[in-house]
């Protein structure tokens, strides 16, 4: 299906593929030649560097490396307390299934390094679902291993010259349209219980669903990541931080068939049950398009709770919406102290969109008194154009979302906008210097106020993490 582009959609595309081209900047050196020179700014640089060809890997696009990369982690894990070790990935299509990766390690890529994922089933092993959710995604059960995947792990940093993963995902899709699937489909990467992740100067590509999904972890940095995927793709979410805290979502590019960002916390009485929050959580100079889902979303799996969002220089193009609270009876958790500012939206179905009857549940035992609150959720600085409403705001009866705020809001509307440009329900809130002019319910407190929905001048801990540049001559 293709989608209707505009100039601006033009030329933005057109600036990140150049800028894709020209990334980084470091030459691939001509294999047998001289020396390779590697320089790269990450939260620790390693003292011992291995080549996947090192461990019997073939980049011939056919040869499957699934026992050369594991082989290759496991070597090198024993250097974790002597300097950490990294693994490069020189120029070439490396054909994998999934593989664990180790603490005090690096997974670089070359900028003309693609790793395929395997397309082969019983490449990806099956592991339970995860227990904040009780309950696989697709189907009931297990869920299939993600392609890069970890537990228990310290200081971790997948990065490279935007080097490329491909999931190959229209294999997953067709089988998830035709219900044929036994197990959840994996993600590209997935790092659980873990502390100090940093994903970084990546491609990644068609993900069967999910693309990176940090879960039960703490102080991550995703940065400089271009996500794509073809718009009518199931699932592929592009950044999902799942019950994790101190975070810092930055300078992301994502083209997606779902959510291009979705923060979570757990499934229902599972999520409940386990009440494991995300909170501390930044999303800076994010660029999305999502035609049929949201630019960022927060839920619908909110039930451990989500708290301290700060959403700053957001630009959406051609997306379903810009911020979506996503939650519904059953839910229970929270959704709070959420602060957006500086956004810049064009062809937008919504622009807000808040929702108490989203109905997905894990299974038949959710408990209909588990109510969700949501409330402390700020807008401010606000362009949008060519729009077709400018808020659906419902929360559920008897459970209103409260302490709405929005202040020097523009919205233009498209030619074929609705009637009504708000619909509210069930919630309380006010206003400032919004058009058109909110609903009642966000009551108008005259002209910009200074001091409105003002976003949060602390820093937060994972602003305090430092980045070294890394210096490395290797023979590939």
């Amino acid at each position: 299906m293709m989608v209707k582009t505009d100039w601006l959609l033009v030329i933005l595309l057109g600036l990140v593929f150049l800028s894709l081209e020209g990334a980084e900047g470091r030459k691939e050196r001509i294999l047998g030649g001289s020396p390779y020179e590697l320089a790269y700014s990450a939260i620790n640089c390693r003292k011992h560097s291995a080549s996947i060809k090192d461990f019997g890997g073939i980049g011939d696009g056919k040869t499957l490396n699934t026992k050369a990369f594991q082989k290759a982690v496991n070597q090198l894990s024993k250097y974790a307390s002597d300097g950490g070790a990294q693994l490069v990935i020189p120029a070439g299509h490396w054909l994998t299934g999934s593989f664990n990766l180790t603490s005090h390690f690096t997974l670089f890529l070359h900028k003309d390094a693609v790793l395929l994922a395997s397309q082969e089933i019983n490449q990806w092993p099956v592991i339970d679902p995860l227990p904040s959710y009780g309950h696989g995604r697709d189907a009931p059960g297990g869920r299939y291993i993600s392609l890069i995947f970890g537990t228990n792990l310290t200081d971790v940093i997948i990065t490279g010259e935007n080097g490329t993963i491909d999931g190959q995902g229209a294999l997953w899709w067709q089988q998830f349209h035709m219900n044929k699937l036994k197990y959840t489909r994996p993600y590209l990467i997935e790092l659980m219980h873990s502390n100090k992740i940093q994903i970084s100067n990546l491609t990644l590509l068609n993900s069967p669903s999910w693309n990176i999904h940090p879960v039960y972890s703490s102080n991550i940095i995703v940065q400089g990541i271009t996500i794509l995927a073809p718009v009518t793709s199931p699932n592929t979410d592009g950044i999902d931080p799942d019950s994790c805290t101190n975070i810092k979502l930055e300078d992301n590019y994502i083209v997606s068939g779902d959510d291009c960002v979705a923060v979570k916390s757990g499934w229902d009485e599972y999520g409940i049950k386990y009440g494991k929050p995300t909170s501390h959580l930044i999303i800076k100079r994010l660029t999305c398009i999502s035609p049929y889902s949201a630019a960022i979303a927060l839920g619908s799996e909110m039930s451990g709770g989500i708290q301290d969002v700060r959403i700053q220089d957001i630009t959406a193009i051609q997306t379903e919406s810009g911020i979506r609270i996503k939650t519904g009876v059953g839910r229970g958790g929270y959704v709070k102290d959420i602060y957006v500012k500086g956004m810049k939206l064009h062809i937008m179905k919504w622009v807000f969109w808040m929702t108490g009857n989203y109905g997905s549940h894990a299974d038949t035992h959710w408990d209909p008194k588990a109510l969700p609150e949501i409330k402390g959720i700020n807008y401010r600085d606000v362009v949008a154009e060519n729009v077709s409403m400018a808020g659906q705001l419902d929360g559920i009866s008897g459970d209103p979302f409260t302490g709405i705020c929005m202040s020097n809001v523009t919205i233009g509307l498209a030619k074929k906008s609705t009637k009504n440009p708000w619909a509210c329900t069930n919630i309380e809130g006010i206003s400032s210097s919004v058009q058109p002019p909110p609903c009642k319910l966000l009551a108008d407190q005259g002209p910009k106020k200074s001091g409105m929905c003002d976003f949060p001048t602390e820093s937060l801990p994972i602003d305090s993490i430092e980045m070294q540049r890394c210096s490395y001559r290797l023979n590939l």
